[in-house]
C-alpha cells in the first residue's frame, strides 16, 4: 500500500509526505500537516479554533477525538455585561452576509490542545520534528494562493479590524493579494516553545493570562477558568452501512455525520436501482432527499431516533447560509493507519493571541452553530458542529479517508463523493471533481457540469439556480483511497502527495 495525503494546500501535504517519509505514521504526519495547515491557510484555520480528528489505526479500534470549542463563561464574574460582539457586512459574489465577530465571539479554542493530544496518544516520532515544517513554514513563508487570497478578500473587514490582525494580512497598509508573501514569526517562535512546555503555558499560564486580561478589558466572555478546564474528549465514532462498506464519521453531539448517516440509508433504500450520474433520477434523488432533511420539523420522529435528548429536527431547520472557514486533511500511510482531521476557525475574531500569532476563532457568533441565539447555552458546554471527518471500510480494511469544509454543505459533499465512488465507481479523483448540487433549504443549488437535458425534471419540482463557475460554496473535499491516489478539491486549492 503506498502512504498518500490530500489537504488543502500543497505546502501541508508537502509537510504530511515530509514526516511519512522520516518514519513517521499517518497519526504523525497529520498532526504536522494540522500545524503547517494553519500557516498555509491561515482564513480557514488555527490553533485558536476547534475541530475533530477520527482515527483508524491498524491495529486498534477507530477513535474520534472531539476538539472542538466550548461555550465560554466559568467563573465569569459579571455575567450580565454586555459581550463586546461586533456585526460584520462581508460582500459575496451577488449577495452580502453579516458575521458577528470581536471579543465576546471567542469560543474556548481546542485544536492546539487537540493536536498535542493526538499525537501524544497515536504519534511515534518526536514533537520537535513534528512541529518543523510548519515552524519553517511560519518563519520563511509562503505566497499566499488563489484560495487563501480570495477568501482574504471576503473577509477583509474583520482582517483589517485590530492592530495585531492587520500586521498580519496588510503588513504595507494594502490588503495581501494572491502570489503576496505570507509569513508569522511570532507564530514560529510559539510552536518552537510545545516541545519543552506543551499547550501549559497557553491554557494555564502566562499566555492564558494575556488572553484573560484582553478578554476582560474588552467585554469578551473567555475566562481563565475556560481554558484550564478545556479538554478533548475521545469518542466511538458513528458507524453506518452504506452497500458492502462500513462508513465511520462524526458521532453526536455533533450533527454533520448524524446527516450524513442518514442521507446514506436514504440513498441506499431511495435509490437501490442503477442510475446513471447526473441522469434526472439522479439529479431529482438528492435534491429530493436534502430537501427532506431540511423538511425534518414534519419528519421529526427521523432525527428522535438519531438523538432523543436534543431537539435535532428544530436545529436543522434553523440553520442558516454560512460561509464555513473550514478545512480537512486526509491521510492514509503503507501500514494501514488512517487520519482524517477537519478544523475551523469560523471567520476569525480578529482578535490575535500576543506573541503568539494565533487569531481566536468567532464560534460564539456563528449562527448556524447556535441555532437557539446567541449566547444562550451555559459555559462549558461543547458546541456541535457540521464537520463529519469520515472513513469507509470494507472487510475492515480502509477504502477511503475523506473530509470538507463548507458548513452545511460538508454532508451533501461527502454524500456526493462516496456515492461517486460506490455507486458510480469513480476513481476518487473524479469522484471530488465531479459537479455537485445542494439544497439550501429553498433552492436547488446547481454547479455547472451536468447535462441541460438533465435539469428538466428538476425545474418541473424545485427552484433551480445554476452556478456559472464552481466555487468554495460547494465544499472541499480532500480524500484519500487505498489504491494510493487522492483527491484535492480544485474548489479550495486540494492537493495531493503520495509516497
Amino acid at each position: 500500500m503506498q502512504a498518500v495525503v490530500a489537504s488543502g494546500h500543497i505546502r501541508v501535504s508537502e509537510a504530511a509526505c515530509h514526516i511519512l517519509q522520516n518514519d513517521g505514521n499517518a497519526f504523525d504526519a497529520v498532526v504536522a500537516a494540522g500545524f503547517a495547515s494553519v500557516v498555509a491557510e491561515p482564513l480557514l484555520t488555527s490553533l485558536g479554533g476547534g475541530g475533530f480528528l477520527l482515527a483508524r489505526p491498524d491495529d486498534a479500534q477507530p477513535v474520534l477525538f472531539d476538539f472542538f470549542v466550548d461555550t465560554p463563561g466559568l467563573g465569569q464574574k459579571n455575567p450580565d455585561r454586555e459581550a463586546h460582539f461586533l456585526p460584520i457586512t462581508v460582500e459575496f459574489p451577488g449577495s452580502e452576509q453579516i458575521f458577528n465577530v470581536g471579543y465576546g465571539s471567542v469560543a474556548v479554542p481546542g485544536v492546539l490542545r487537540g493536536l498535542l493530544h493526538v499525537h501524544k496518544k497515536l504519534g511515534r516520532l518526536p514533537l520537535r520534528e513534528i512541529l518543523a515544517p510548519a515552524v519553517q513554514l511560519a518563519r520563511f513563508g509562503t505566497a499566499l494562493n488563489a484560495t487563501q487570497a480570495y477568501i482574504l478578500e471576503l473577509l477583509e473587514p474583520i482582517m483589517q479590524m485590530t492592530d495585531a490582525s492587520r500586521k498580519m494580512y496588510a503588513p504595507a497598509g494594502k490588503i495581501l493579494q494572491k502570489g503576496s508573501h505570507f509569513q508569522n514569526a511570532e507564530l514560529a517562535a510559539f510552536l518552537e516553545t510545545l516541545p519543552k512546555n506543551g499547550d501549559k503555558e497557553f491554557y494555564e499560564g502566562k499566555i492564558a493570562r494575556s488572553i484573560f486580561n484582553d478578554m476582560y478589558e474588552h467585554d469578551g466572555l473567555l475566562t481563565r477558568d475556560d481554558l484550564a478546564s478545556y479538554h478533548v474528549i475521545e469518542r466511538t465514532p458513528l458507524a453506518v452501512n452504506y452497500r458492502d462498506q462500513l462508513v465511520l464519521t462524526n458521532p453526536l453531539p455533533s450533527f454533520g455525520g448524524s446527516m450524513l448517516s442518514y442521507a446514506l440509508n436514504w440513498l441506499e433504500k431511495g435509490m437501490p436501482g442503477v442510475v446513471q450520474f447526473g441522469s434526472s433520477d439522479h439529479l431529482f434523488g438528492l435534491v429530493t432527499l436534502m430537501k427532506e432533511l431540511y423538511d425534518c420539523r414534519e419528519k421529526e420522529n427521523i432525527f428522535t431516533q438519531l438523538n432523543p435528548q436534543a431537539k435535532f429536527a428544530e436545529n436543522i431547520k434553523k440553520i442558516r447560509k454560512a460561509f464555513g472557514g473550514t478545512t480537512h486533511i486526509s491521510v492514509l500511510d503503507a501500514a494501514g493507519n488512517a487520519a482524517s482531521l477537519t478544523c475551523s476557525n469560523g471567520e476569525g475574531s480578529g482578535y490575535v493571541v500576543p506573541g503568539t500569532g494565533i487569531m481566536l476563532n468567532n464560534m460564539m457568533g456563528e449562527d448556524d452553530l447556535h441555532p437557539d441565539g446567541f449566547h444562550n447555552d451555559p459555559p462549558g458546554k461543547r458546541v456541535a458542529s457540521m464537520m463529519s471527518p469520515s472513513i469507509l471500510l470494507k472487510e475492515n480494511q480502509v477504502q477511503l479517508v475523506a473530509g470538507s469544509g463548507g458548513s452545511k454543505r460538508i454532508w451533501t459533499a461527502l454524500l456526493q463523493v462516496i456515492s461517486n465512488v460506490i455507486d458510480f465507481k469513480m476513481n476518487i479523483h473524479e469522484a471530488v471533481h465531479a459537479p455537485r448540487l445542494h439544497w439550501d433549504g429553498t433552492t436547488a443549488q446547481i454547479e455547472p457540469g451536468f447535462k441541460p437535458e438533465s435539469m428538466q425534471k428538476l425545474r418541473d419540482h424545485f427552484p433551480v439556480n445554476e452556478w456559472q463557475v464552481r466555487d468554495v460554496y460547494f465544499g472541499g473535499v480532500h480524500a484519500v483511497d487505498c489504491a494510493g491516489q487522492g483527491g484535492g478539491d480544485s474548489r479550495r486549492d486540494g492537493a495531493v502527495a503520495v509516497i
